[in-house]
């Protein structure tokens, strides 16, 4: 591949078909991809694209149809094949070997030899260049496994920008990063645009989307839809063109508290070596607590000490009496119950089937003493219908679900042991506007129930158009809590912060 090749890259897609076994998920996709240009993809969880983005960077084969790159028809092998033409993908999963330092991980399948022998230092010199790109400021012989997930989401960033793509594919790049760390990003974008770089950047937040690209370009049950100038559409018509209906307001009415109702969960000066310092707070059956913080405040790291994930002193009360939460189950068994942040690493087992996903945290209902899958089969009928979860077999595994309804399974799952408090952490991260209101109206509809649920969330506007109140945290530290009617993106930011006067 010579470099006046690898330049640009341009992409037709003609009439790309793609289905796994029996189930199509593409059906006769065409549009094509100037060089240059940054596009937002956009559609729903299912919608196909990053089905049809795989298929472009060589993780999948075409079923059906024609990939042309640069005018000549390609059928990938492998993502390698496709990194000799430029075109790179960041996954919004991270495929990233834990035990393996940020540095080898950069290079991975791409090493640098001296002789016979690893270029080690090389190779650390150039993936601290890379990492100084996208603004991460880490030693790069530190293991994967020490590093949270806004800094593994910056390291697949890196190791993209490394392979010196052509064409820069983005599933979901700022969903676990903080402002400043996605305004370092767009300023990367931009930096790649002007030296020619393509970029097709997914993403659910529409602001982005707005902000970054020059084209917009929608998918929907697996079909192209349209392609417009990104000026030429409102964020409210990029909505409706993913979910092709009229998207009624995004957030349900919220339900007055009784605040003379005991607290369903109080915590008092509780501690997380390292992590959190004596913070205090309390819930109410039927409300809705958020929990703001930029990444690295402790705000996971609270509830997982409140869970006996973490070294943790203090005092939690459930229903009024003073307990103690050795692990997950004795916290299940008092009636409290949380839904990580990590869907695919925590909360789901995405390879083990849906029925089997559901009943995990409340096994004791369905064994008596012997495993009744047909009462799990009931289980999860019932939590398909309840919860929205789209699938066409009820048997199928958990991985073959898209984002936004492996999150409603996992809320589901988290919700068998009947919670009286239910921590959800992240809840609408990488799920699209639809199912994001779908999540929104189901949490409604615990709190209106009399589940006091705790909603830990990095997007501001969700926290102030769900919650009855938010705490703020800083640094290890809950600084403030605001009432429904003083929540303000500002305010938030302020406090998050340090500037709130």
């Amino acid at each position: 591949m010579t470099q006046q090749a690898k330049r640009s890259v341009a992409v037709d897609f003609d009439q790309v078909v793609k289905a796994f076994g029996p189930v199509q998920v593409l059906h006769g996709v065409s549009f094509s991809i100037e060089p240059g240009r940054v596009y937002g993809l956009l559609g729903e969880n299912g919608a196909g694209k990053s089905t049809l983005m795989k298929i472009l960077a060589g993780y999948e084969a075409i079923t059906g149809g024609v990939v042309r790159v640069n005018g000549e028809p390609q059928h990938f092998g492998s993502s390698r094949d496709a990194e000799a033409l430029g075109i790179v993908l960041i996954h919004q999963e991270f495929n990233l070997a834990e035990d393996l330092s940020v540095a080898q991980n950069i290079f991975l399948g791409h090493e640098k030899k001296k002789g016979w022998l690893l270029d080690d230092a090389a190779m650390e010199r150039d993936a601290a260049a890379a990492l100084a790109q996208v603004g991460l400021q880490i030693d790069p012989r530190t293991k994967v496994r020490r590093l949270i997930v806004a800094e593994k989401q910056l390291v697949e960033i890196a190791k993209a920008v490394s392979r010196h793509a052509r064409l820069l594919i983005m599933d979901e790049p700022t969903a676990t990063l903080t402002p400043g760390e996605t305004e370092r990003l767009f300023k990367l974008i931009a930096q790649l645009r002007a030296d020619g770089v393509t970029i097709v950047y997914i993403s659910h937040k529409l602001d982005e989307v707005e902000r970054v690209t020059d084209e917009v370009i929608v998918m929907r049950d697996g079909r192209f839809v349209t392609r417009a100038p990104t000026s030429e559409l409102t964020r409210h018509q990029m909505a409706n063109l993913m979910v092709g209906r009229e998207l009624a307001d995004l957030y349900p009415p919220r339900d007055a508290v009784v605040r003379s109702a005991a607290p369903a969960m109080q915590v008092r000066n509780f501690s997380v070596p390292g992590w959190a310092d004596n913070a205090s707070f309390e819930v109410r059956p039927g409300e809705i607590l958020g929990f703001a913080g930029l990444v690295g405040a402790g705000r996971t790291e609270l509830f997982e000490g409140l869970l006996g994930l973490r070294p943790s002193s203090g005092v939690v009360e459930l229903q009024g009496r003073p307990v103690q939460l050795r692990n997950p189950r004795a916290a299940a068994k008092h009636g409290f119950t949380y839904l990580s942040e990590d869907r695919k690493g925590k909360g789901l087992h995405v390879h083990l089937g849906l029925r089997q996903n559901l009943t995990l945290m409340a096994l004791e209902r369905y064994a008596t003493p012997w495993l009744h899958p047909e009462a799990e089969r009931g289980a999860l009928a019932a939590a398909v219908k309840d919860y929205g979860i789209r699938t066409g077999d009820l048997d199928a595994r958990a991985s073959s679900l898209s984002g936004g309804n492996q999150q409603k399974l996992a809320l589901a799952k988290v919700l068998q042991p009947q919670p009286k408090v239910v921590v959800l952490d992240e809840p609408t991260r990488g799920v699209d506007v639809g199912a994001k209101r779908d999540i929104y109206f189901l949490i409604q509809k615990l709190a209106r129930e009399g589940l006091a649920v705790i909603v830990v969330s990095s997007e501001l506007m969700e926290l102030i158009g769900l919650c009855h109140r938010v705490a703020v945290m800083r640094a290890g530290r809950l600084v403030t809590t605001l009432d429904a009617d003083q929540l303000t993106e500002e305010e938030l930011i302020a406090h998050a912060t340090g500037t709130a006067h």
